[in-house]
């Protein structure tokens, strides 16, 4: 390896670090060039001596080479003891998250807005804990303060810093999705024609609600106090941003506030929203449109008028693909109730395309969902005491006289029979397996349609994902302040999944990218050298994409850190 001196045309010396090697193939030796560093009259603008300096970078692109070719030898004896607080143990995989946060410029953000703040510690170390965390192993606060030095990162903090950090952060939530957004944008081309939009709620395990904590309508059929995110996300899957909201709020309520924020604060100019029949309202859908976007809403069969009703049963005009799904469509002038801003409720028509399809393999589902509830509610018929409003959920509807006490939950005894609603199961199992959309974009092709609306299931697998693999809830944080901020590392921690299954081409779940990263691990030998225990085919995969090796068997700590240190640039 040398400093190679390569006179141009022009006269002028152009430096390059080479190195040789020989070529078995051609049988001899060549010489490739390692780094470009640039034209010697350039680089002295920089450096007093550039040849000294670079024949310096040279020597230790040597020895650091020579190490890695060496036979590295490490002895131990039998009565060798481990010490106190060391941490043998660490996870190497957090260096693709860190990869993508700083390719997002978090840390930037984060430190500008501390620089004239005297709070005592790094937001930006905390905030990297507390992401790398949620992603690889999640658990409480005081959890993955205990857990920290597991990484190969800072961790010059205490616990009170943690939850002082979470102040700060949610005094930059809404900046800093914005910020995260203008990175995507710029780095991913964020497509945003077609916005995606949900709520879910999560559950605390506190008895009395407050602030945000409030009960209502549960996800998870729990008795505890909720909060509800509604959460907006691009044509690719990428989160745009999210609101809580306490948990009493209706779903169709936390809409208008959200998308006239994104509006607003984002500038995504006309959009099209896709939401779940939760949403719509005339409300929803007059103020979508008011605002010169459009919309693709499903709509509830069950709950629609006659007249849609039997339009849906009507088999006349379906188009059959294949033998199990079919669909079709017409232009109609419906009425909606819309609110004035007096209260008063006001009849609005829109003229919308109504797409209605028809899939074989949702008809065996919803039968079997069904079945399943209908067993539930003979066995309440059965055995009413053990059963309460809340552990009834989903059968009690098919019991007809059962009336719940208001304060207990418990089913009353009104001296009615309790019986099974018949009716109600035949009318509903005709319609198993129909969905209803409603759109402004009529000029749409039916499938087009129906595709814009399929895509509403990656939200859906956001928030299973929250709850399931970062494990957002139950919540374990009190103060509303730290119940924003524990939501908002939630969000980065999914911002970042995503963009790492994106550029892993969706092989793999998040649950498997993240499980993992997690195993890629690594245990103190001696002499600051690390062996690495776990390589799967999902790892060579990311390493690909990151330009990470993660077959590697050992390694040295410095070469760890330069690692870390290269995914920071």
């Amino acid at each position: 390896m040398y400093l190679k001196k390569s006179i141009q045309k022009n006269g002028r010396i152009y430096l390059s670090i080479a190195d040789g090697y020989y070529d078995k193939q051609r049988g001899h030796s060549r010489t490739i060039v390692i780094e470009k560093l640039g034209y010697l009259d350039d680089l002295k603008k920089e450096y007093d001596d550039p040849i000294a300096f670079f024949t310096e970078r040279v020597n230790q692109l040597k020895k650091e080479k020579a190490e890695k070719k060496a036979s590295l030898s490490i002895e131990f004896q039998h009565d060798e003891h481990m010490e106190h607080n060391i941490t043998y143990r660490k996870n190497f995989g957090h260096c693709v998250l860190s990869s993508i946060y700083h390719e997002l410029e978090i840390d930037k953000f984060l430190i500008t807005r501390q620089r004239n703040r005297k709070l005592g510690f790094s937001s930006n170390n905390i905030m990297k804990l507390l992401v790398y965390s949620r992603l690889l192993t999640p658990a409480s606060k005081m959890q993955t303060f205990e857990h920290r030095t597991a990484f190969f990162d800072r961790d010059n903090y205490s616990l009170d810093d943690v939850y002082r950090c979470l102040t700060f952060l949610n005094e930059h939530r809404d900046n800093l999705q914005l910020w995260i957004n203008e990175k995507i944008k710029k780095l991913y081309s964020r497509d945003s024609s077609l916005v995606y939009y949900d709520v879910t709620n999560y559950y605390f395990e506190i008895d009395q609600p407050d602030g945000l904590r409030r009960k209502g309508v549960s996800k998870e059929h729990r008795p505890n106090p909720i909060v509800q995110m509604g959460l907006f996300m691009d044509k690719q899957g990428i989160p745009i941003t999210y609101q809580l909201f306490p948990g009493n709020t209706n779903d169709c309520l936390t809409f208008r506030p959200g998308l006239s924020r994104i509006q607003k604060e984002y500038g995504l100019g006309k959009v099209i929203v896709i939401a779940d029949k939760g949403i719509t309202t005339g409300d929803n859908i007059y103020y979508t449109l008011s605002a010169k976007d459009g919309y693709v809403f499903s709509m509830s069969v069950r709950g629609a008028d006659k007249e849609l009703k039997n339009y849906v049963l009507e088999q006349e005009g379906y188009l059959w693909n294949g033998t199990e799904y079919k669909r079709k469509s017409r232009l109609y002038p419906r009425t909606i109730q819309v609110t004035s801003s007096t209260g008063r409720k006001l009849k609005k028509i829109v003229d919308e395309k109504q797409v209605v399809f028809y899939s074989e393999k949702y008809a065996k589902r919803a039968k079997a969902e069904r079945e399943a509830a209908i067993e539930k509610a003979r066995s309440l018929i059965q055995s009413p005491g053990h059963y309460t409003r809340t552990t009834s959920y989903g059968a009690a509807g098919y019991v007809k006289n059962i009336i719940f006490d208001k304060d207990t939950g418990e089913i009353m005894n009104t001296g009615k029979q309790l019986k099974l609603d018949e009716d109600k199961i035949r009318e509903e199992e005709q319609f198993d397996g129909y969905y209803v959309i409603v759109t402004s974009e009529y000029k749409e092709t039916n499938d087009a349609i129906i595709d814009m609306y399929r895509g509403l299931w990656r939200i859906e697998e956001s928030f299973r994902v929250t709850k399931s693999d970062l494990e957002a809830r139950p919540v374990y944080v009190s103060r509303e302040d730290h119940i924003q901020a524990h939501f908002l590392t939630c969000f980065v921690a999914l911002v970042i999944a995503r963009i790492l299954e994106l550029r892993t081409k969706r092989k793999y779940s998040i649950g498997k990218l993240m499980g993992s990263l997690e195993k890629a691990e690594c245990s103190l030998l001696k002499q600051n050298y690390y062996l690495f225990d776990y390589y799967d085919k999902t790892l060579e995969d990311i390493g690909t994409e990151f330009g990470m090796d993660f077959s590697k068997r050992i390694r040295s700590l410095s070469e760890i850190k330069k690692i870390l240190a290269d995914s920071k640039k």
